[in-house]
Parts: structure tokens; sequence; C-alpha cells
């Protein structure tokens, strides 16, 4: 009986331990798994720190090489030039990377700027400080065919159409010996953004103030309907620049591109090449105009016309390839 008892006070014991040691077990296994799931977020927090360190450095080894690119040939990033006294004065726009397009929660936006992109312009290319003047196109083409040739020759020259200016720059290239040429629909707003993501180089807001548009439309709450509508171009530069010190690329007059429209970016290369072909008949025109509402100054707005249409509001502004 004594041997009985001792079992079943033994057996008792195990009863009452038994639901403890399950719990504790079930506990330690949270805590291992727990502490597995811990180990594996720190090794791919290392990981992407690893990756971030590897990717800047090969960024900034791709900009050392571009700057050595630059300086063999004499130039140097966002510094002024030009290969003529009557030429164009041209900024070397460094290589660089961005997102084409508009967000969805952007004012203003239209598929047409969709779906947003990542381009990577890979080499430095030159742009033109401030779009062609009619004292430039006069100079080289031997006339003026602006509707306001009263503005004088700092104003840009306007009534050119995409026909127009590919002539213009097939002469200037005869003259300098060099690649003239009209920017890429990316080059152009890579350059018009300036590192910048925001709706306008100038932030979410813009004003009459900052850029040559008609002032009788706001954007939004922004108080850019100043009833101040100019009614005409002005001379360039007469706003501040952007980040790569630029002037104009919002305003005053739109400026063609070297791509042919599509209605939206599927599809749209993503190295900054031109989008383009011999046949299309309706070019990319960007930046809006002294006739156009603030909306249209966007960054990311796209519009298109006939290769052969002119317009007071139509101008252009050159490129030049460095390699």
């Amino acid at each position: 009986m004594r041997i009985v008892g001792a079992l079943a006070c033994a057996l008792a014991v195990l009863v009452r331990g038994g639901p403890a040691v399950a719990v504790d077990g079930a506990a330690r296994a949270e805590r291992e798994q727990a502490q597995a799931e811990q180990r594996l977020a720190d090794d791919e927090r290392r990981r992407a720190q690893l990756e971030r360190r590897q990717a800047q450095e090969q960024a900034r080894e791709r900009a050392s090489e571009e700057r050595r690119r630059l300086q063999a040939q004499g130039y140097e990033a966002l510094k002024p030039f030009r290969d003529c006294p009557d030429c164009p004065l041209l900024i070397v726009i460094p290589a660089g990377a961005f997102l084409m397009g508009s967000p969805v929660e952007e004012m203003g936006r239209y598929s047409a700027e969709a779906p947003q992109h990542r381009v990577t312009i890979a080499q430095a290319f030159a742009l033109a400080k401030t779009e062609l003047t009619q004292g430039q196109w006069r100079a080289l083409m031997g006339s003026n065919p602006s509707h306001f040739s009263d503005c004088g020759d700092d104003c840009p020259v306007e009534q050119v159409s995409w026909n127009d200016a590919q002539e213009y720059l097939s002469r200037l290239s005869k003259k300098t010996g060099k690649r003239y040429r009209l920017p890429s629909e990316a080059e152009w707003e890579y350059a018009a953004r300036a590192g910048t993501t925001s709706p306008f180089h100038t932030g979410n807001c813009i004003d009459g103030d900052e850029a040559n548009y008609d002032g009788n439309y706001d954007y939004g709450f922004c108080r850019a309907m100043k009833r101040l509508s100019r009614q005409r171009p002005l001379p360039v530069a007469s706003f501040a620049a952007n980040g790569f010190a630029l002037h104009d690329m919002l305003g005053n007059v739109w400026e063609w591109v070297e791509d042919c429209w599509h209605e939206d970016y599927r599809g749209a290369p993503v190295d900054g090449s031109a989008w383009s072909d011999s046949a299309c008949t309706s070019r990319v025109l960007r930046g809006g105009s002294w006739r156009t509402e603030a909306r249209a100054l966007r960054s990311a707005e796209r519009n298109w016309e006939w290769a052969r249409e002119r317009g007071n509001g139509l101008g252009f502004r050159v490129a030049r390839s460095l390699f």
C-alpha cells in the first residue's frame, strides 16, 4: 500500500507539473522564434546597408570618372561655355538619375505623365542656359520669324516649328563642328527638375515673380492667380535660375524637344534617349508659356504639336552632346 501511495503521489506531482512544463516549452519556442526572426532582420539590415554603401561608392566612382572625362575635354559640370560669339551659352548638365513623370497625388497631372519611371542619364550633356533668342536666330539664319519681334534680341525666338528648329541646329552644327540637337524629353525634365521632385523647381507652388505665365488662373491654393498676365514673352533670364543654373525652363515659351508624341510612358526608354522615329509627325513640347496657366508649368507637364506647326508661344532651347 505504501508503494501504491508513493506512486500515486508521484503521479499527482507529474500531473500538476504537466501544464507548467508545456507552457514553459511554448514560451521558450516563441523566444527562439523571435530571436531567429531578429537575427534575420539584423542580417537583412546589414545587407541593405552594405548594398547602399556599395551603390554610393559606385556613384562616387562614376561621378569621379565623369569629372575626369569632362576635364579631359575642357568642361566642368554646371560651368557655362559657348562655341562661338553668337552661339547660345551652354551649361554642362551632370549625369544622374531621376523619377520621370508625376505621382498620382500631384494636382493637375493627367495620364500622359504616367507611369512614373526611373530614368538614368548616363552621360553629361550641354543645355542652353536660356531659350534661343531672336538675336541668336537672326545671327545664323539671317531673319527673325518672331511675332513679338519688337520685344528685342534678348527675347526668345518664337513662331518656329520643330522642323525650323532642326534647320537651325543643322546650320549651327555645321558652323561649329559640334553636335547640336534638341534635348530628349527625359533630358529636358531632368534639367528642369534639377534634383527636385515637387511640381515645380520652385517647390509645390509658383507665382508671377518666378515665371512668365497667365496669372488669371490659380494652381491649387498657391496664390498663383495674381491677375498678372503679361500677354507676351519676356527677355530671357528675367527670372531666377533653377538648381542647374538654367533660366525659363518653366514658362515664357513652350520648348520643342526631340521626341515623338506618345500618349503615355508605357514602353518609354529609361536611358535618357529620345523616343523618336523619322516617320512621326507630332512632337513633344515642354515647359508651358506666357499663354498657359500655372498648371502647365509643372516639370512633368507634357504637350504636343505637329512638327510643322508654328506659333507665338513656340520656341526651343538647344542641347549639345559632349562625347
